[in-house]
This record gives structure tokens, C-alpha cells and sequence, in this order.
């Protein structure tokens, strides 16, 4: 299935940002990934190599899994629009629905993640309409029977180094959150009824043959 929506992507022109693309960015990672990443829309360095977070923000990202002992091939990286808008604007508001309703959507149902990380607040958004992220980012909110945790956007340090330090804690956490949503869903373990103890058999008797 994921396969299929990142072929889709390349030849997709539902909006107009497939004008200005050189190529689509679908997004990557295992399909049995727990843990999955959500930007806002390809960069320059993106759109150049059809791969997300490749650019400074994609060397700051690989620096913060680290500090959650991962690494990129352990999580699923994906953009709110595959296609980047020009000059980096921000992403229109029927840009991101259609792109959300047609591939954004339908990964995550394949990817079925026990977490999703919105970086930056247009992802966040998506989920939590409404808040701030600079007020709850690294909070942990069930959303729809998902646990979205929302982030900074890495870009968000490399032009404000002040929230740095706010997005290396954020991901210092991460693997205590993925470990409680693994406990809260590990499956009850099944009791065991106590052993009834079983009358004793009879004495054997030899048969006399007289």
C-alpha cells in the first residue's frame, strides 16, 4: 500500500504544486515502523532528491533521534504536502486538505503507528486544531485513539537556536512515551486456572491366573 501511494505521488497533479516540483517527496521508512515523523512540505534539497528531510533540518533530525536511540531507518518520514510549494511558502489551506485526503491519510492507516511526532504546526494542526505549539509542544494527547505528539519543526531551532534545547528534551522523552503506548497496549495476560488435584488412580492388581 505505501508503495502504491509513493508511485501515485510522482504523477499527481490534484493541486498546482506539481508545477514547480522536480520530484514528489512521498516519504519513507519501514511500513512496520512505530514511531512516525511529520513535517510540513519539501525543501529545496528535498524536492532535488525526492527524499524528506535531507536538507540542514533532515542532519539536525537525524541528530535529535539519535537522542531518542533511533535512527531514520526505525521511523517513518513523511510531509503534510509531497510537493514543495515555491520559494518554500507556507502550504495553502486546499493544498494541504488534498494532499491530507488523498496520501497523508491513507499512510497512516497503513502504517497503523503506535506514535505519530507533528513537527512544526502545520502537522500539528492536522490533529489539534486550535493550540499553540509553542505551548504543548512534547505533550502527549490521544487523538482519534492515536497518541500525536507535537514538536518544533527542526528548521524552528536552526533559525532561533534558543529552541534548541526545547527540541532535544522533547526527543529525549520519546522513547518513554513509545514505551508506555506499548505497555498500555500489550495484551492482558491470560490466568491460568489453579490445577485440581485428581483422585489417585487405584492401586494395580495383578490378575491370578488360578
Amino acid at each position: 500500500m505505501l508503495q502504491l501511494l509513493a508511485e501515485a505521488t510522482t504523477t499527481c497533479r490534484l493541486c498546482g504544486l506539481h508545477r514547480g516540483r522536480t520530484h514528489a517527496v512521498p516519504g519513507e521508512g519501514p511500513p512496520d515502523a512505530k514511531i512516525m515523523l511529520i513535517g510540513e512540505g519539501p525543501g529545496f534539497h528535498e524536492d532535488r532528491q525526492g527524499r524528506p528531510f535531507v536538507g540542514p533540518s533532515g542532519q539536525f533530525l537525524e541528530e535529535l533521534l539519535a537522542l531518542a536511540g533511533l535512527q531514520r531507518s526505525d521511523v517513518f518520514i513523511g510531509n503534510v504536502v509531497k510537493c514543495r510549494p515555491p520559494q518554500n511558502r507556507d502550504p495553502l489551506p486546499d493544498e494541504i486538505a488534498t494532499c491530507t485526503q488523498t496520501y497523508l491519510d491513507q499512510q497512516i492507516a497503513a502504517l497503523n503507528p503506535l506514535v505519530i511526532v507533528t513537527l512544526g504546526r502545520f502537522s500539528m494542526t492536522l490533529f489539534l486544531p486550535g493550540e499553540k505549539i509553542s505551548r504543548i509542544h512534547g505533550q502527549p494527547r490521544t487523538v482519534e485513539g492515536r497518541l500525536i505528539v507535537p514538536m518544533l519543526h527542526p528548521a524552528a531551532a536552526l533559525h532561533q537556536p534558543q529552541n534548541r534545547p526545547l527540541l532535544q528534551a522533547d526527543f529525549q522523552r520519546l522513547p518513554a512515551i513509545l514505551a508506555q503506548v506499548e505497555h498500555e497496549q500489550a495484551p492482558a495476560p491470560v490466568a491460568t486456572p489453579p490445577a485440581t488435584k485428581r483422585p489417585e488412580d487405584p492401586p494395580l492388581q495383578q490378575l491370578s491366573l488360578f
